[in-house]
């Protein structure tokens, strides 16, 4: 017997996750039972009401209402709005909704699962007319979490799923466009920072996936010495990591950083041991940020089509919204594409 906890019960609020978690179904699901929707059996329908009665799941109506208006306004839930990506992504989502007319609230999740979970199920979804959702703390395994019952569309590497719209990025073909362009003009030990041990989906995996790839296809063999990981991949964390690397004697001519701001840590690094960009070791970066120009030397980097991003993400949204398809294809089939990405060369790097 599930125990009933309800609003009364001190602060804790029913939500439509915890109904569809005991009832064994999706979130969608119990959305559309609460939504009476006539395409539910009746064996579903009745699990779903037993799971609302044993919890005391209260309706929000005056939500429910809401959603069914319009507000025009969206939620863009990202990470951290100190990285760059996210920053310069946040700035060119709220210039894309502009355009159509609709106002962004950007939620960042701090690197928290719960953080990450609010932004799908929090009573603030309520207030918004759809999510623009990039992941980082959920995984695979979370993939029904994102079946809500309102607009959603996914960005990132995160969790793959034919069930919600996803405007992905080429994190396998970025990295191993820097890994091979580094290896053509002359580098013989390439390293790559920013490596999450274990990781099998995500940015760090796939972009850790194109390194590999490179070095197989050029016959470089692959020197585990020359993984430098990083978990966190601010400006501190490339710094530390490159120290780490030559402070242990190993020395490469050439490094793969998973994104910009651990490659000016990278290059900070190379510089205070007395080394030269790019005539001792040649830096690359990933994300072509907007500060990646001014460094010095200004950095190399791997764009991955922000704009692209943006663009496709709010369309997508704001056509859901107006129960219109996404992109292309009918109404109810989930799309995906992914956004091309293209090598901007720079002087920390040799040249062809």
């Amino acid at each position: 017997m599930v125990k009933k906890t309800t609003a009364k019960d001190g602060d804790h609020v029913v939500t439509m996750r915890e109904v569809a978690k005991a009832a064994g179904v999706s979130i969608k699901t119990v959305s559309n039972v609460v939504n009476d929707y006539e395409f539910v059996s009746d064996a579903t329908r009745a699990k779903v009401h037993k799971a609302i009665d044993e919890l005391g799941y209260v309706i929000n109506v005056s939500a429910r209402n809401l959603r069914r208006g319009s507000t025009g306004i969206i939620a863009l839930a990202i990470p951290d709005l100190q990285l760059s990506y996210f920053a310069q992504l946040s700035s060119l989502i709220i210039t894309e909704a502009k355009k159509l007319g609709l106002r962004v609230i950007v939620e960042p999740t701090l690197y928290s699962r719960e953080g990450e979970l609010d932004a799908l199920h929090g009573s603030q979804t309520a207030m918004v007319d759809g999510l623009i959702y990039s992941p980082l703390e959920l995984g695979p395994d979370d993939a029904a979490e994102v079946e809500v019952d309102y607009p959603l569309v996914l960005i990132g590497e995160r969790i793959f799923t034919d069930k919600v719209d996803h405007i992905a990025t080429e994190n396998v073909e970025g990295a191993k466009r820097a890994t091979s362009y580094l290896l053509q003009t002359g580098c013989k030990r390439v390293a790559v920072v920013g490596v999450h041990p274990g990781e099998e989906v995500g940015s760090a995996a796939l972009r850790f996936r194109g390194y590999r790839e490179a070095l197989e296809e050029a016959g470089v063999p692959f020197d585990p010495a020359l993984v430098v990981p990083s978990i966190m991949w601010h400006r501190n964390d490339g710094v530390a990591a490159m120290n780490t690397l030559l402070d242990s004697g190993v020395r490469p001519d050439g490094v793969v950083a998973l994104n910009d701001m651990l490659a000016s840590g990278v290059m900070h690094s190379i510089q205070m041991h007395d080394l030269r960009i790019p005539e001792d070791i040649s830096v690359i970066g990933f994300d072509n940020s907007d500060d990646s120009q001014y460094l010095s030397p200004a950095l190399t980097s791997i764009a991955p089509g922000l704009e692209a991003v943006a663009r496709l993400s709010v369309r997508a949204l704001k056509n859901r919204i107006d129960g219109q398809p996404p992109l292309e294809g009918d109404l109810t089939d989930p799309i995906f594409r992914k956004v091309s990405s293209t090598l901007v060369v720079r002087s920390s790097t040799r040249t062809l």
